[in-house]
């Protein structure tokens, strides 16, 4: 048996994971407004929302204005001019070192009361202390003399030869700096197989620019030099752009400095490189990513203009970092969809932006997954669309949202005492009586007659003993629901309000009533029947009109077909301004035409003798959409509401409701 445990809630526990159906009910309003998965799904990704658990999930707006004000921050903070001073400075301190080391030669000497020890150690002090004065002015030339220099000090020489092999470390690494350590190496049998692998990288890279097979070579390189590409790239074009990357970082880095600056790092990088034989080997290729890679910005300079100074090292670092916030941003803002978000590295994008936009990315690059899974949506010719199960689960969501801001005492079922004649059960019984379905309740019965005539067999019956399951009365509602689609709609934000009231008024039908009967017709310039699978996807209408006359006609056709209580419920926020010509074109004017109008109120009598009843839902409602509708009021004994969009659902579905409750009350009778 399955064994679960309890705690006390302190925060930190994780409430409910965010599946399909929460993802869908973000998406609801989207697909009702647009009618378009794939456009109610970039809506989403753009703007974001806020899950049952109540944690923010940001949108690409969000995290894309994060990413540039992290840069930004980066760039205010820190100055590159440290890279250049940092080696000066040790330099200085090694030379300072070496002064030092000479001094104490001299003295020593001195103390030995040795003459000629004098003579010889006085005239190499001189010679060492010249050396030193004249060292050029530029931080390359000064490592090149001192290269050459013969050291008086061996702990200066020493901290001078590590001085220069961490330099040929960070010099690397500028470049490379996610390649393994086994680039920072610098015995001399590592510093040849770092040789023989920038030779390979080349030949094969070259290879490739030709137009030749480069698998076999690939696999070749992998197995002789994969240890030290750390990211294992599955591909030579993954391994290029991991490289051509760190170049291109390299060389943002430069270009960002003064020229000063960018002069003596770029003299000391050649000279440190020349210096293993690595600087041909490294400009073939910086030279062959630049071709195979332009639009990595190799040349494009930072606005640095802090006054933190960042060392050699620190300020790749920087450099790289700077490289994967355009990267992350450059992908996030071609995002056209969830499943474009597969590419992003969630872990470097957590080192990059933190812990709450690395979830938000995850999240929402699983949302197309999530909702195809659930059979909400599907892949149809390359674009997702509504499953029925999906259009479904919109009308539902659709309804539930309206409901959840009703008052509760007008919410849900409401019981009704009074009870009739029907077929739906109401599980009490009552003596029967003549007219009375017999519905004979077996059980009732016998007990009847055994409590008469006392126990034993046969059990015989009488009338008396006649009791019938009382039943209810049910009355079938048909229902047309007119939906204005003219311009004016999307323009006063009303398009919306009507659309979602329209898929509520389906589910609540088609769940709770599935024997009443809901037509559905959208009208502007002219009006049609709609299918509520096609309720998602309609749209407004891009002409001018209002056409009510033509919806009119219709929704009459439709209720003619039908049974019991007919009804219209029309949704407009405007008067009637276009209607059908002999020949059925539509004629349009505004203000409305009088012909318009009588013609409308025509139909209006049509429906009022065939026993329609209309009820008008007024949005925006000017003076001539007033008086024409207190018009047609009289006329059908209708009734009309003003209401806004935010209370529109509410409205027509308490209104439907009270309807429903109004008509089982007073159809229903005793049975007696």
């Amino acid at each position: 048996m399955a064994r679960f445990s309890y705690s006390r809630w302190d925060g930190t526990q994780v409430g409910f994971e965010f599946g399909a159906e929460d993802v869908f009910e973000e998406l609801t309003d989207e697909l009702l407004q647009h009618g378009d998965v794939n456009q109610a799904l970039r809506r989403l990704l753009q703007r974001g929302f806020t899950d049952r658990n109540g944690e923010h999930i940001a949108g690409m707006r969000e995290l894309l204005e994060r990413l540039r004000q992290r840069r930004q921050e980066l760039l205010d903070n820190h100055d590159l001019g440290g890279a250049y001073e940092d080696i000066a400075r040790r330099l200085r301190d090694v030379v300072d070192e070496e002064r030092a080391g000479i001094d104490r030669l001299e003295a020593s000497a001195r103390e030995s009361g040795d003459q000629r020890r004098q003579d010889v150690a006085s005239e190499a002090a001189t010679e060492r202390r010249m050396h030193l004065d004249l060292l050029p002015p530029d931080l390359a030339g000064q490592v090149q003399s001192l290269q050459s220099y013969d050291w008086s000090d061996a702990r200066a020489q020493q901290h001078f030869d590590e001085l220069m092999d961490e330099l040929r470390k960070e010099m690397l690494q500028s470049q490379f700096n996610r390649m393994s350590e086994a680039m920072a190496d610098m015995s001399p049998e590592a510093l040849q197989r770092s040789k023989d692998m920038f030779n390979a990288l080349n030949a094969m890279l070259e290879a490739k620019q030709a137009g030749r097979d480069t698998d076999r070579m690939f696999s070749d390189f992998m197995e002789d030099y994969g240890d030290m590409f750390p990211g294992n790239p599955s591909s030579l074009d993954e391994l290029l752009e991991q490289i051509a990357a760190q170049m291109a970082a390299m060389s943002q880095m430069l270009a960002s400095m003064s020229p000063e600056q960018r002069a003596q790092l770029q003299a000391l990088s050649d000279a440190l490189l020349e210096d293993m034989d690595l600087r041909w080997q490294v400009d073939r290729l910086g030279a062959n990513l630049r071709n195979a890679f332009p639009q990595m910005g190799w040349d494009q300079g930072r606005g640095f203009s802090g006054d933190n100074p960042l060392g050699l090292s620190e300020a790749a670092s920087l450099m790289n970092e700077l490289g994967d916030l355009d990267s992350l941003e450059h992908l996030l803002s071609q995002a056209a969809n969830p499943g474009a978000l597969a590419d992003v590295d969630i872990e470097r994008a957590q080192q990059l932006l933190g812990p709450d936009a690395a979830r938000s990315l995850e999240q929402l690059a699983r949302m197309t997954k999530q909702l195809s899974e659930a059979g909400l949506i599907d892949q149809k010719e390359g674009r997702l669309e509504l499953t029925p199960r999906g259009l479904r689960q919109i009308g539902r969501n659709a309804l539930a949202d309206l409901f959840s801001r009703l008052v509760k005492d007008r919410m849900g079922r409401h019981t009704v005492d009074r009870v009739g004649v029907g077929h739906e059960r109401t599980y009490e019984t009552k003596a029967y009586e003549w007219g009375d379905p017999f519905n004979l309740s077996i059980e009732r019965t016998v007990r009847n007659a055994v409590g008469r005539a006392g126990s034993g067999t046969p059990v015989r019956l009488s009338p008396d003993d006649f009791e019938v399951e009382r039943t209810e009365t049910l009355t079938r509602t048909s229902t047309v629901l007119m939906v204005d689609l003219s311009l004016s709609m999307p323009m006063r934000d009303n398009f919306l309000a009507a659309k979602k009231t329209a898929m509520a008024l389906h589910s609540l039908i088609t769940t709770q009533y599935p024997r009443d009967y809901l037509g559905l017709i959208g009208f502007g310039e002219l009006a049609r029947e709609l299918r509520p699978q096609d309720l998602p996807e309609v749209s407004w209408d891009y002409t001018y009109g209002t056409n009510m006359q033509h919806a009119l006609v219709l929704a009459r056709r439709l209720l003619g077909h039908q049974g019991g209580t007919k009804q219209i419920i029309m949704i407009t926020d405007g008067e009637p301004t276009a209607h059908l010509l002999a020949d059925g074109s539509p004629f349009f004017s505004y203000p409305p035409a009088p012909e318009t109008v009588q013609l409308t109120l025509e139909e209006v009598v049509r429906c009022t003798k065939e026993r329609i009843t209309i009820n008008t839902f007024m949005l925006d409602a000017t003076g001539y959409l007033r008086a024409f509708v207190e018009k047609m009021t009289q006329l059908n004994r209708g009734r009309a509401f003003f209401t806004t969009p935010e209370t529109l659902g509410d409205y027509v579905l308490v209104d439907f409701l009270d309807q429903k409750r109004s008509q089982r009350g007073g159809g229903r009778r005793r049975s007696a």
